[in-house]
């Protein structure tokens, strides 16, 4: 019962602490919009002002997009650490992330280099064309880990060939960064440093709603993932299809990685930290436990690095990817020295 009691404590301060970084994401920024302001351009569809079109057209979209990021990100960050059995996997060990910067190099690197410039086009124009190509590149790196995953029975093999085809394909946007031009180099660099700021208000709700599918999927795998913690041989004994499993979660989290990826550029430690976070907060590995407190603990996570990032209080923003590095690096380090001291 303290265990119940305590977990409904945990989940009650998240999700309060979630709705307050979502609200105060749309009063901060260069401009700081006064509190009814704020709640009139919500609840006021009506409200052309200044402060409702910043809101609506800017912040919202922002808070939105960081919300779901982090919420997709970290469940898909536990996925595979509980499929690998590794606590140090992340999204980007299936090389799909890579996938997508291959996507968005052949469409801003390759085209200048051939003389073609993306960037000449209309900025919507852009902007689409690039989640296209980002979208495109992480599904294909998806499928050949599913072929593979299909084809190899063993799960350490199918991480290997991930991260393989993630250095494979780092080498070629290499070698296409090394003939682009400027201009085209600029702008991949800018999109590698992730940015919540990327998508229009019918984009971050398009973005909410099939992350929101992909997440609630997970929650359909729960038993069997607590049956793999186990071990193999005794999720095999309780009647779970490992291999089946195995496909499931490779989907699942390729889909929530692709899909978030291509709106924001590659985010950075939020997958790999938030489980174990939620480890250390809830003293717990029950995925039927974890998997709500990671969904609250990724979007208030993500949205207060969004905060963090706008804190100089000019009008541009820090690079996302710096402040989620800042604040994921020392938790992974925290959980390599724990792991030393428990095996010794």
């Amino acid at each position: 019962m303290g265990g119940r009691l305590n977990n409904s404590f945990w989940y009650s301060l998240f999700t309060i602490l979630l709705a307050i970084l979502f609200l105060t994401n749309l009063w901060y920024g260069s401009v700081v919009i006064p509190w009814d302001d704020v709640l009139n351009s919500l609840f006021r569809s009506e409200d052309q002002s200044t402060y409702g079109i910043i809101v609506k057209q800017y912040r919202l979209p922002q808070a939105i997009t960081a919300m779901i990021t982090g919420m997709a990100l970290s469940v898909a960050g536990l996925l595979l650490q509980t499929l690998f059995r590794n606590p140090l996997a992340g999204p980007s060990v299936l090389g799909i992330s890579s996938g997508a910067s291959f996507g968005v190099a052949i469409a801003l690197l390759a085209g200048g280099g051939l003389g073609v410039s993306l960037l000449g086009s209309g900025g919507i124009f852009t902007g689409l064309i690039v989640i296209f190509a980002a979208l495109l590149g992480a599904l294909i790196v998806l499928l050949l880990i599913l072929y593979a995953s299909n084809h190899i029975g063993n799960i350490v093999t199918v991480l290997i060939i991930g991260i393989m085809i993630g250095y494979a394909v780092s080498a070629l946007v290499g070698v296409l960064q090394f003939f682009s031009r400027a201009e085209e180099l600029h702008a991949y660099v800018l999109w590698g440093l992730g940015s919540f700021s990327k998508t229009s208000l019918s984009q971050s709700v398009f973005l909410l709603i099939i992350g929101v599918v992909g997440i609630l999927s997970s929650l359909l795998i729960i038993k069997p993932l607590n049956a793999v913690l186990l071990g193999e041989q005794y999720a095999k004994s309780v009647g779970v299809n490992t291999k089946r499993l195995q496909t499931i979660v490779i989907m699942i989290s390729g889909f929530l990685i692709a899909i978030t990826t291509a709106f924001t550029g590659p985010i950075a430690f939020i997958g790999l930290a938030v489980p174990h976070l939620a480890r250390n907060f809830f003293q717990t590995s029950n995925h039927r436990i974890l998997l709500p407190a990671i969904i609250l603990m990724g979007g208030a996570l993500t949205l207060l690095c969004n905060l963090i990032a706008k804190m100089p209080g000019y009008d541009t923003s820090l690079p996302i990817n710096a402040v989620t590095s800042f604040i994921g690096a020392p938790i992974v380090i925290w959980v390599i020295i724990k792991r030393g001291r428990v095996k010794k």
